[in-house]
């Protein structure tokens, strides 16, 4: 099994930490490639950012296709262009947010997020309404960070996340809680033993149910709105991408 992490952004550590968080935890025999994007921001933010990393992701996604990948994990917590990397593959696409909510709502029946800046939190409460859990996350909550100081400062960033996430524990009601960046992919071991209740982190999460799924013999189905794109004439930057006629 053959499974690729995809960092849409252009910060090659975050590939490396991606890396090392799903070898972490694939099974025997399941290969973890991690890739970043070749064009795209250095970090996602905002919407804006959001919007600038799908083309990096499609283009992931096309060159996986080809080489055999069997699934996908998009490694940025706002799941950007996870429907649309869909309709391309043949196996699982999952976005790590999503990923986490899932496992977080099967360990606790309420959990709360804590992510970065404060202006990713009106994202996040998005996108558990999306995939619906925002009757299961209490709160989200920012640590104050910016993406890029989680490579910077290493672990003292690492306490500002650990303060955050024990406010979320005195006053949320929760009983897990869901890091949301996957710049805190190695922060997830020692945040649950800092506070003590479970701590979710999404390329884990991910990496582990697209290896149940594909497992399972399950890829996207190709009925309904996630069926390959039709096939049309692209112009300008994207025509690369044209989706070629299917026998």
């Amino acid at each position: 099994m053959k499974i690729e992490i995809i960092n849409p952004t252009t910060t090659a550590a975050f590939a490396r930490k991606n890396l090392v968080a799903a070898q972490g935890v694939a099974s025997p025999g399941t290969e973890i490639l991690s890739v970043s994007v070749k064009s795209g921001p250095p970090s996602i933010e905002s919407h804006y950012d959001e919007a600038l990393s799908t083309i990096g992701i499609l283009e992931t996604i096309r060159e996986g296709e080809a080489a055999g990948v069997d699934g996908y994990v998009i490694a940025c917590f706002g799941d950007p262009g996870y429907l649309a990397a869909r309709e391309m593959a043949r196996g699982p696409v999952i976005g790590i947010a999503e990923a986490a909510f899932h496992v977080a709502s099967i360990v606790a029946t309420r959990f709360s997020v804590v992510t970065t800046l404060a202006r990713t939190k009106i994202i996040c409460e998005h996108l558990l309404q999306v995939h619906g859990f925002e009757h299961q996350c209490r709160k989200v909550r920012a640590c104050g960070l910016e993406v890029l100081e989680l490579e910077e400062t290493g672990m003292a960033a690492c306490r500002d996340i650990v303060e955050e996430c024990r406010r979320a524990v005195a006053e949320d009601d929760i009983g897990a809680i869901v890091l949301g960046c996957a710049g805190m992919a190695d922060l997830a071991v020692h945040i649950q033993e800092q506070i003590g209740v479970p701590v979710i982190e999404g390329v884990t999460a991910a990496t582990k149910l697209v290896e149940g799924i594909v497992a399972l013999r399950l890829g996207t189905s190709k009925f309904g709105d996630l069926a390959y794109p039709l096939p049309k004439r692209l112009s300008g930057s994207v025509k690369h991408l044209e989706i070629a006629p299917r026998d």
